[in-house]
């Protein structure tokens, strides 16, 4: 993949040092958040992250070129372009041929990220089973990529909008790990809890990188989920939240909406239902897991 690849030479440094480095997503830039607020997020991760001793790398396809770590002024443009292609595994090897701009997904984050030689990478909210995929058999391709690819991905848990506990019944059909951080509960990106009991819990960075490093010298293939809680004083009531989501999933399904589409529509519509709350909270639990990212590959980099 180096054929198409340019590295930032900030994180080369970094890579050839063997020092921390934090993979972030370019589809919470594109389709995520509204401009200016998607940059100032991507901004603010990012400082978070050197803040904490790593070094931090976007990750996205410009002109066919996939960049491991975006210049200002590349972030700047992913923020507001309006067509820029959502990509995933399925999407990237389009996208690169022909010359296109592609805003990686979780799937296409952990696959370039790997590539790159990064262990860590801090989203949002992972992908997962669609509620009604029993009809619709709408998975998210994030769930397959976590199976095979050797990225810990730290993330405020599965998001609120998917079915959560078929979610983690299909991870562990998968042999993903899944570990809520601090907390018995998985967490459910807008709020703390999902309801669901986690399979796994770790309590500190230095026990997440211990396993992470364990895992992959046994050579057991893929990454691992880390559910990460959204600070308390961020967090939304449940009920508010499900009630905004059940109105959003209504909306979506009266227009026919589906497919790739679905995730960023149903985000702006429980945006715009909650006036606003619903991105301000993942603006700050994107920041809160940028920054245990950070911690983990640091903890991860001085066990190496």
């Amino acid at each position: 993949m180096t054929e198409f690849m340019d590295i930032l030479p900030e994180v080369k440094a970094a890579l050839a040092d063997n020092r921390a480095v934090v993979a972030l997503e370019s589809t919470i830039i594109s389709h995520g958040m509204p401009y200016p607020e998607n940059l100032a997020c991507a901004g603010e991760c990012e400082t978070v992250i050197r803040e904490s001793g790593a070094t931090p790398a976007t990750i996205a396809v410009i002109d066919g070129r996939i960049k491991i770590g975006l210049a200002k002024e590349q972030l700047e443009r992913f923020a507001k372009l309006k067509d820029t292609i959502k990509c995933s595994r399925r999407d990237l090897a389009f996208v690169i041929a022909s010359g296109k701009d592609g805003a990686a997904t979780v799937s296409a984050t952990m696959i370039m990220a790997e590539k790159a030689g990064i262990r860590f990478f801090a989203t949002g909210g992972v992908g997962g089973v669609h509620r009604g995929a029993e009809s619709t058999m709408d998975i998210s391709a994030d769930l397959t990529e976590l199976s095979k690819t050797d990225v810990c991905v730290i993330s405020a848990g599965i998001k609120s909008i998917l079915d959560i506990e078929r979610t983690l019944e299909y991870l562990e059909t998968l042999g993903v790990p899944v570990v809520a951080y601090g907390q018995d509960g998985f967490p459910a990106f807008y709020t703390r809890e999902s309801g669901c009991k986690a399979p796994l819990r770790l309590d500190t960075p230095l026990e997440i990188a211990k396993l992470m490093s364990v895992k992959w010298k046994l050579g057991l293939k893929g990454g691992a989920i880390i559910g990460n809680p959204i600070p308390k004083e961020f967090s939304m009531p449940k009920e508010d939240i499900d009630t905004a989501i059940d109105a959003a999933l209504k909306k979506a399904s009266a227009l026919g909406i589906g497919g790739k589409e679905i995730t960023p529509f149903l985000l702006d519509a429980v945006r715009d239902i909650t006036r606003g709350r619903s991105l301000e909270a993942n603006m700050h639990l994107v920041k809160n897991n940028a920054r245990l990212a950070a911690e983990i590959a640091v903890a991860y980099a001085a066990e190496r």
